[in-house]
């Protein structure tokens, strides 16, 4: 082969090798302008769902508000929207915001209720209980709303701790609304040390008693400025998922109560009367 030939079929080769160092550069830059829309919209829709469901549940907390507005026995607080559970003179609080059909917050309890209850129990920590219905106005159906009415029926019954543990633990999955079903809320309350015979409970649930007490907590959540639930705060400061720079994990909370008490007393006070609100932890 003459070196005319060979210096022909290099050119070739190098044509066809730059065309398809063209052609992938091309390539990349269609999947990148691809993916990059494609995060936009869904950043989109995001933010159109969260309005729609900003909007439907701060609707349904005016409508709340309209009404009388009938809080479970021993709530406290501002609006009387919180329930406490453990030492009233605790020396810190953990205000906790969830919603009965959110994963992160079954997650969140069923990974931390022993070390809770163990300080709890202890003195060392009162727990101010908030209840929401964001997952209602996200994903349609009125099962959280369902569940707070009932954990509130159970604080009548001084039950609210085991049935608020009893409906974490038996959650269905996000998209199931299986907790609009009160047939399906009281067969738990078999599960909470005698809940489902306490006197008025059935009926409570049954009549939605404190459903526009739940709709003006939800309000109070969207109005709160949280970024979802759980919302979990001790002493006012956030740590879930973290603790400034620290991860939450059941022995840094300990630690960090641990360091919020140093000096001080535990609690001997039960958070509301045995009779009339949730039984201490």
């Amino acid at each position: 082969m003459s070196e005319k030939n060979r210096e022909a079929k290099r050119s070739a080769r190098e044509r066809l090798q730059e065309q398809r160092e063209r052609d992938k550069k091309r390539e990349r830059r269609r999947r990148t302008l691809v993916v990059s829309a494609a995060v936009v919209g869904v950043l989109g829709v995001a933010a159109a769902i969260g309005l729609v469901a900003s909007n439907a549940n701060e609707d349904k907390g005016e409508r709340g508000a309209a009404g009388p507005v009938l809080a479970p026995s021993g709530a406290q607080g501002k609006d009387e929207l919180s329930i406490p559970v453990g030492k009233a003179d605790a020396p810190s609080t953990l205000t906790v915001w969830e919603d009965f059909r959110c994963p992160a917050c079954a997650q969140f309890e069923n990974a931390f209720r022993d070390t809770i209850k163990e300080l709890e129990t202890d003195g060392q920590l009162k727990v101010d209980y908030h209840l929401a219905t964001i997952i209602d106005g996200n994903m349609g159906g009125t099962g959280s709303l369902r569940a707070a009415n009932a954990a509130a029926c159970a604080q009548d019954a001084g039950k609210f701790a085991p049935y608020h543990d009893t409906l974490f633990q038996n959650q269905p999955p996000e998209p199931d609304d299986a907790f609009a079903d009160n047939a399906r809320l009281l067969e738990l309350a078999g599960k909470a040390d005698g809940l489902e015979s306490a006197p008025g409970f059935r009926q409570c649930v049954e009549d939605g008693k404190h459903d526009k007490w739940v709709m003006n907590s939800n309000a109070a959540f969207q109005k709160g400025g949280f970024s979802g639930t759980p919302t979990v705060l001790l002493n006012g400061e956030s740590v879930f998922p973290k603790k400034g720079a620290e991860n939450i994990t059941p022995d840094n909370f300990k630690r960090w109560v641990r360091e919020a008490n140093k000096g001080k007393q535990p609690g001997t006070a039960p958070a509301t009367p045995p009779d009339t609100g949730a039984s201490p932890s």
